[in-house]
């Protein structure tokens, strides 16, 4: 077998190999978006409200496109999984359905790229409808002008690495993404500094440098993929070349998933602006917390990603009881690091503290403790739907995440917010709690459609 390095093996491995990769380059994607915050800092007050908020909108954006082409890592891994279980008619046939895969990927990308780009210039033009002041839109309005071409380049990574995932060839991804890091505090500094001779532009320079690292790291990695004997073969950027029906399809799979994106995003949001209600100590407690929390989510994303692909793939062999299988093992694998974590969260608050608020803030201090605790329950229900959704879309059936979240964020999570801070008078703690109950509920719902899911056969 040639087409990729090794089938999967049973057991922890492959998950923990694959999860495990995916992680890091979550991670390295989060110390990417902390240096811009870090850089922005230098500059005062101002520039972080406003370069802040730029960033805020982006990522919102930027978030819900990725989600349109995630699901090629399905459809490629599906791919391979016919191919092992000799369904598929030949390497050379396996190699021209995976390129039609890319092909169409890459046209998808392309055209919501440019569509994304459009929308953050768009919102950058109605700031001041929603009342920001003309000092901050004056500074977040060209700095997200300046970020919206990356989305782009952006996009076209991502097809790149759900391609290679799904070949169960990530590579050197993580090395590529880590030194985008290295590459963006370089190109920050030279926009702000004027570092390497580069012109200064300010909190602009800092969206600039953003789209350039996107395109570079896009332009690096096809490299890596390129020199790759097993995925050369397979790889196709010729959108304009894609097939209608694979398009559709693309666009069949990443529309909920896209959504989904947003979904979550949107909770997320508005729990932000209710907590501002409570004032800015309530409001520094939430930031503080959900950055901690954000970082170990991270790591529920790559085994999300990981067993999605290891489902797909056994789906693809007509394995109708290994899903299950990678499910368990998935849940064990989050479930054993959220034990490890709520045992640090309960014995040392402080010190988690500590890492993110100096030890004056008192007052800070004691509302993000209990926000840290809630944040036990907040890690497990949340980490736990998205493995879900990951799960189902490896059985093709990105609809799921997508319905159980309108349900579960905005049925129970953001009523629940309101009635919990408001009517019982829980405050900033009533906030976290309705979060807990959106994710919890949308989590109970697609384990309930994932146990009950007949394995499609291809």
């Amino acid at each position: 077998m040639t087409v990729t390095e090794t089938a999967p093996r049973n057991g922890f491995r492959p998950l923990l190999a694959l999860g495990t990769r995916l992680t890091g380059v979550q991670l390295a994607q989060v110390a990417l978006t902390t240096t811009d915050i870090a850089m922005m800092g230098t500059l005062g007050v101002r520039a972080v409200a406003a370069g802040g908020l730029a960033a805020l909108l982006y990522n919102q954006i930027r978030t819900m496109t990725v989600g349109m082409v995630t699901p090629a890592g399905n459809l490629v891994a599906g791919t391979l999984g016919r191919h092992e279980s000799g369904a598929a008619n030949g390497e050379r046939a396996v190699h021209e359905e995976v390129r039609g895969v890319v092909r169409a990927s890459f046209a998808v990308a392309t055209v919501v790229g440019a569509l994304a780009a459009g929308a953050v210039i768009g919102i950058g033009c109605v700031l001041p409808w929603f009342g920001q002041s003309a000092d901050v839109v004056a500074v977040a309005f060209p700095m997200m002008a300046a970020l919206a071409p990356g989305l782009i380049p952006m996009l076209w990574l991502q097809v790149l690495r759900q391609f290679a995932v799904g070949m169960h060839r990530a590579g050197s991804l993580l090395g590529v993404t880590i030194a985008s890091i290295g590459v963006n505090l370089v190109l920050d500094g030279g926009f702000l500094y004027g570092w390497l001779g580069l012109p200064i532009i300010g909190v602009t320079g800092i969206g600039l440098a953003t789209a350039l690292v996107q395109l570079l790291s896009f332009l690096a990695y096809l490299l890596i993929v390129r020199r790759d004997p097993h995925l050369r073969p397979a790889l196709s950027l010729r959108g304009w070349r894609a097939e209608r029906q694979r398009v559709a399809e693309i666009v069949r799979l990443g529309t909920p998933a896209c959504l989904t994106y947003g979904s979550e995003a949107g909770i997320t949001s508005v729990a932000t602006l209710v907590m501002g209600n409570f004032g800015p100590v309530a409001l520094a407690a939430h930031n503080l917390v959900n950055q901690i929390t954000y970082i170990v989510y991270q790591f529920s994303i790559g085994i999300s990603q990981g067993a999605s692909i290891l489902v797909s793939r056994s789906v693809g062999r007509g394995d109708r009881a290994e899903p299950r299988r990678i499910a368990y093992r998935a849940f064990a694998l989050a479930g054993a690091l959220q034990l490890v974590l709520a045992a640090v969260y309960l014995l040392a608050p402080r010190s988690v503290l500590g890492l993110f608020l100096g030890s004056n803030d008192t007052v800070v201090f004691g509302t993000a403790t209990t926000l840290l605790l809630l944040g036990i329950i907040q890690q497990i229900t949340k980490g736990g739907q998205n493995i879900a959704v990951g799960l189902m879309r490896g059985l093709d059936d990105t609809k799921a995440g997508f319905r159980s979240s309108l349900v579960g964020y905005w049925g129970v999570g953001v009523p629940g917010m309101l009635l919990c801070a408001y009517v019982f008078g829980w405050a900033a703690a009533g906030v976290w709690v309705g979060l807990c109950l959106g994710f919890g509920a949308t989590a109970v719902q697609l384990l309930v459609r994932f146990t009950r899911a007949e394995v499609p056969q291809r």
